[in-house]
């Protein structure tokens, strides 16, 4: 089925959190395919202040999470909508879609997310509403038997020859948010890199002075990070691939309870740039090769200097190009799980 045909005319509402405007890219692409897209931020609102206490204490916020979606609702029950499309589901409540549903009858409700259900909990309570359900997490995808498709890179991401003749400044990057064991490990791998004389870039990204504080106080690993080194603002797009342009290797560091692979990962392989990962899941996945990816463990960090020197390995184009935003799109809203992505 083409995918045009898919989306043509359609109209979509569409919830997702600002992510380093992901969701800009999201709705782009579903626009170029036709769609006519409403798009909310799950949140009422994308304050520092809102995002800690949603995180931390979403009990208190939840009276203008409800008033926030009853808008919502009064808006919508004036349009007919053929998808809605809830994009991690942090926050989205249940009477929202209960009453969409009664309301839509024949929308089909499509969900994602891109976090595990161990960091952000609310989305099981709503998955029985939705009638196609993705994961990037593989566990999470076994465990509560919905479908599994990693992630994706953006169009701006995909290779090409211009990009690769930029002056390489950075032997290795690390760009990525502020949390777990991210410094000890990050610090651990620079210092390596100075004793080989290889040059290191990181950029440590928090999402607001509330949720560092209290972190500060309640999370142990957060006694490590050195305040002067954190972001408050978050890179744009282009900020990021002139830094993925400028740099040699690209350093990945998952959570600690996280097997799906980020958003760096595909963002590594859209760039053709080679990758060391502390997520040895990696090496079950079809586009997995030794001499581009170099997996570390953790607790006990062992480094090859050949590895910085080797050449990046072109992967199936066929499967470059599933790996992209375009692919993923076609695969939540079109394909059947080929079960493609495991070895």
């Amino acid at each position: 089925m083409i995918f045009e045909e898919v989306l043509k005319n359609k109209s979509i509402l569409f919830f997702s959190v600002q992510t380093f405007n992901l969701e800009k890219e999201i709705i782009k692409k579903l626009q170029e395919f036709g769609a006519n897209v409403d798009y909310h931020d799950e949140r009422p609102s994308n304050s520092n202040f809102a995002k800690g206490i949603i995180r931390l204490r979403r009990s208190i916020y939840q009276h203008k999470i409800d008033n926030y979606y009853k808008k919502i609702l009064k808006d919508a029950s004036n349009k007919k909508y053929d998808f809605l499309f809830v994009n991690r589901g942090e926050v989205v409540p249940e009477f929202f879609l209960k009453n969409f549903k009664e309301i839509h009858k024949n929308c089909i409700f499509i969900f994602y997310t891109w976090d595990s259900f161990k960091n952000h909990n609310h989305p099981k309570n709503i998955l029985k509403y939705f009638d196609k359900k993705f994961t990037f997490d593989p566990d999470d995808a076994d465990k509560y038997n919905i479908q599994f498709r990693p992630l994706f890179y953006l169009d701006i991401y995909k290779y090409t020859t211009e990009e690769n003749k930029k002056e390489i400044k950075n032997d290795l990057l690390f760009l990525g948010t502020a949390h777990s064991d991210r410094y000890r490990i990050s610090n651990e791998i620079v210092r390596w890199c100075g004793t080989n004389k290889l040059k290191s870039f990181c950029y440590y990204y928090m999402h607001g002075k509330l949720v560092y504080f209290y972190k500060k106080i309640f999370d142990k690993t957060f006694k490590e990070f050195d305040y002067r080194k954190l972001s408050f603002k978050s890179l744009t797009t282009n900020e990021i691939l002139n830094l993925y342009s400028q740099s040699n290797v690209i350093l990945d560091i998952n959570h600690p309870g996280q097997k799906g692979l980020t958003m760096r990962t595909f963002e590594a392989v859209g760039t053709r740039k080679k990758m060391i990962t502390t997520n040895s899941e990696i090496t079950k996945y079809v586009f997995y090769n030794p001499k581009n990816i170099y997996v570390i463990d953790r607790n006990n960090i062992q480094l090859d200097k050949f590895f910085f020197e080797g050449k990046y390995e072109d992967i199936d184009k066929e499967l470059y190009e599933r790996m992209s935003i375009e692919g993923w799109l076609k695969e939540i809203f079109i394909d059947n799980n080929l079960n493609i992505w495991k070895k």
